[in-house]
C-alpha cells in the first residue's frame, strides 16, 4: 500500500540477524528464520515475489522480494485491514489464511481464504504499490487456502481446501469455476481429491500444468509431523494419482511442506515451503527441485528414489542476478515519517492509536482502549504493536518517555504469544510503579495477573526496558530487566517460557493502553528498539 515504505538499514550497530547467504555461492536453511507461514512465491521477469498468511494482524498479507530466491526484502503489504467489525478487536485465529500469488495478464493477483467469510481476492498492476479492494469470490465458512489457475482453454477455477473447525471435515480438496477475470465463482464447488485414507489433513493446494499434466501440490499429515504430497491428473477435475515427494528422512526439517514452485530464469527449479518451529512460529525453507518420470522430487534423494528430504545448505540457485545480502529489519528508530514495515498491529488498526510527527524521532502511542473491556488485557488490544521474531536469541531494548502517561495507564514492551508477559510502567493513584505482568487462561480467554510491582519516583521521565531471549536445553526462555538510572539494571527475578500463538509464534511488541473507558489518554513516547542477535 502507498502508505508504507521499505525500512532500510539498520542503526546503533545492530548485529545482523540471520543470514542464509553464506557469502560462498551456497546458502543454509531456514532462507528466513521468521513466521511467513503458508508462503507462496511466484517469478516475473527477474524479481521472485512472495507472500504469507498474516491471520489477525494488519497490514495483512505481506509481499516481499528477492532477486536470488535466498535473500528477501518486506516491501509492501495487499491488505490495510480487515473489513469486517470482527476484526475491531483482535481476532485470534481467524482473518487471512494461506494465500496464493499469481501473474495474469500483466495484473498480480492474490487469493487468500477467511475460514469464517469466504474466498477473496486482490490484485494490482504494481505489487509495490497499492492494491484494489478485496473481493469476495466465493462466500462460506470453512474455505480455506485458494489457488486460481487459468486454463488454455480460457477457463478459470479456484482449488483449495476446508477447514475442519468451520466445516465438520477436512482432508479433502475442492474446486469451483471463476470467470475469467477472476472476481466471482461462477459453478458449484465440488471435490476434486479426498485424502481421508492416504494423504490425512491435505490442504493448502497449489495448482500447475507442465506436458499436458495439471499438478497439485498439496500438503498432508498435519503442520508438525506431516509431508510434501504432489497429485497429478490429465483433467484439472480428476481423477488424481498420488505421490509423496518430500518428507523429514533423516532431517532435522520436521512436517516440510506447503509452499509454492517457482522456476529461474535457467529453467531451474525450486519450492520455497516452511517449517513449523513452536514459539519462532512457521521459518521458510528453500528446496531444489528435479523431475523424475513425470513426478517432482523435493530437496535431496539419499537413495535416489522418488521421495526427497530437505537440505540445510545448498548450492544457491542459479541463473540469477547478483543480489547483496539481505536481512529482515528488527531495529527502529521511529525517525521515518511513516511506520516500518516490520511492524503488524494485533487487529485493525486507526490513525489515532500513534503519531510519528507529534515528537519528532520518536513513536507516540496514545493510551487507548479501543475494546472498551474493563478490565481489559493485551490479548483483546488492537493497539499492540508486534513485529516477528528474526533470530533464534536476541537482547531487545527500549527507551521510553512516561512523562505523559495518565491516571491509570500503562505502556511498555511484551512478548507476545499464546500465553504472554510484559513489563510495564503503569500509573495508578498519581503513582509510578514497574510491573511485571503474565497471562493465564485457555481457548479464547485470557486473563493477567501482576507477578511483580516495584514503585519508582515520580520524577523520572525514561525507563529503558530490555528482554532477553535465548534457547535453554532446547527450549526458549525470555527474561525482563529495567533501568531508571545511569545504567543500572534491576531484574524481575522471572523468567518466561513462551507459548505458541493460536496460528502464528510469539511477537516482539510495544504499547500503551488506557485501564479505563475514560474519554481523555495520555501517551508514551519510544524513542527506539535496538534488537541484537546473539549465539545463546
Amino acid at each position: 500500500m502507498s502508505n508504507y515504505r521499505e525500512s532500510r538499514g539498520t542503526f546503533m550497530g545492530e548485529k545482523l540477524l540471520w543470514k542464509a547467504d553464506l557469502g560462498d555461492g551456497s546458502f543454509r536453511n531456514p532462507i528466513l528464520f521468521a513466521d511467513y507461514s503458508d508462503p507462496d512465491v511466484i517469478r516475473v521477469g527477474d524479481t521472485y515475489y512472495m507472500t504469507a498468511s498474516s491471520f489477525n494482524y494488519t497490514p495483512g498479507l505481506p509481499l516481499l522480494i528477492s532477486k536470488d530466491l535466498v535473500n528477501w526484502k518486506l516491501k509492501n503489504y495487499a491488505v490495510e485491514n480487515i473489513n469486517y467489525d470482527t476484526y475491531k478487536n483482535p481476532a485470534h485465529a481467524k482473518g487471512i489464511w494461506a494465500p496464493a500469488i499469481r501473474f495474469h495478464h500483466n495484473k498480480f493477483y492474490i487469493y487468500y481464504g477467511m475460514p469464517d467469510e469466504g474466498i477473496f481476492m486482490v490484485s494490482a498492476e504494481n505489487p509495490l504499490g497499492k492494491w484494489s479492494v478485496p473481493i469476495c469470490v466465493l462466500e462460506g465458512k470453512g474455505l480455506i487456502d485458494p489457488c486460481p489457475f487459468w486454463d488454455e482453454d480460457g477457463n478459470a477455477y479456484v482449488i483449495h481446501g476446508y477447514a475442519n473447525s468451520r466445516i465438520g471435515f477436512k482432508s479433502i480438496l475442492g474446486i469451483f469455476p471463476m470467470s475469467y477475470n477472476g472476481e466471482k465463482a461462477i459453478g458449484e464447488d465440488k471435490f476434486i481429491f479426498n485424502g481421508t485414507k492416504t494423504q490425512p489433513t491435505i490442504e493448502g493446494p497449489k495448482i500447475y500444468k507442465r506436458d499436458g499434466y495439471y499438478y497439485i501440490f498439496a500438503p498432508a499429515g498435519g503442520v508438525k509431523t506431516g509431508w510434501q504430497t504432489v497429485l497429478r491428473s490429465e483433467n484439472i477435475n480428476g481423477t488424481y494419482d498420488e505421490r509423496i515427494v518430500m518428507h523429514q528422512g533423516a532431517t532435522s526439517i520436521n512436517g516440510p511442506h506447503q509452499g509454492g514452485l517457482v522456476d529461474t530464469p535457467s529453467n531451474e527449479e525450486w519450492f520455497l515451503h516452511f517449517q513449523d518451529k513452536g514459539v519462532y512460529g512457521r521459518i521458510v525453507h528453500l528446496q531444489p527441485v528435479r523431475w523424475r518420470d513425470g513426478w517432482p522430487v523435493i530437496g535431496e534423494s539419499p537413495e535416489e528414489t522418488s521421495l526427497g528430504e530437505p537440505v540445510l545448505i545448498h548450492k544457491k540457485p542459479g541463473g540469477n542476478p547478483v543480489w547483496d545480502p539481505a536481512y529482515l529489519d528488527a531495529s527502529d528508530d521511529f525517525k521515518k515519517k511513516e511506520l516500518s514495515l516490520q511492524w503488524q498491529w494485533l487487529g485493525n488498526h486507526r490513525q489515532e492509536f500513534y503519531s510519528l510527527s507529534e515528537r519528532m524521532g520518536y513513536l507516540r502511542m496514545y493510551s487507548l482502549n479501543p475494546s472498551g473491556n474493563d478490565p481489559v488485557t493485551l490479548w483483546q488490544s488492537s493497539n499492540v504493536l508486534t513485529q516477528k521474531i528474526v533470530c533464534p536469541s536476541f537482547k531487545a531494548e527500549i527507551k521510553m518517555g512516561i512523562q505523559g502517561l495518565g491516571e491509570k495507564e500503562q505502556a511498555g514492551m511484551v512478548l507476545m504469544g499464546g500465553q504472554y508477559a510484559y513489563l510495564a510502567v503503569r500509573k495508578k493513584q498519581n503513582n509510578l510503579s514497574v510491573v511485571y505482568v503474565e497471562s493465564f487462561g485457555e481457548k479464547d480467554v485470557r486473563e493477567e495477573k501482576v507477578i511483580m510491582e516495584r514503585l519508582i519516583s515520580n520524577d523520572i521521565s525514561e525507563i529503558i526496558i530490555k528482554l532477553i531471549f535465548h534457547e535453554n536445553k532446547g527450549e526458549p526462555v525470555a527474561g525482563f530487566c529495567f533501568s531508571v538510572n545511569d545504567g543500572t539494571y534491576i531484574e524481575t527475578g522471572y523468567t518466561f517460557v513462551p507459548s505458541k500463538h493460536t496460528w502464528v509464534g510469539s511477537r516482539l511488541g510495544l504499547f500503551s493502553i488506557a485501564l479505563d473507558n475514560k474519554e481523555k489518554h495520555g501517551y508514551a513516547d519510544f524513542a527506539y528498539l535496538k534488537v541484537d542477535a546473539f549465539e545463546g
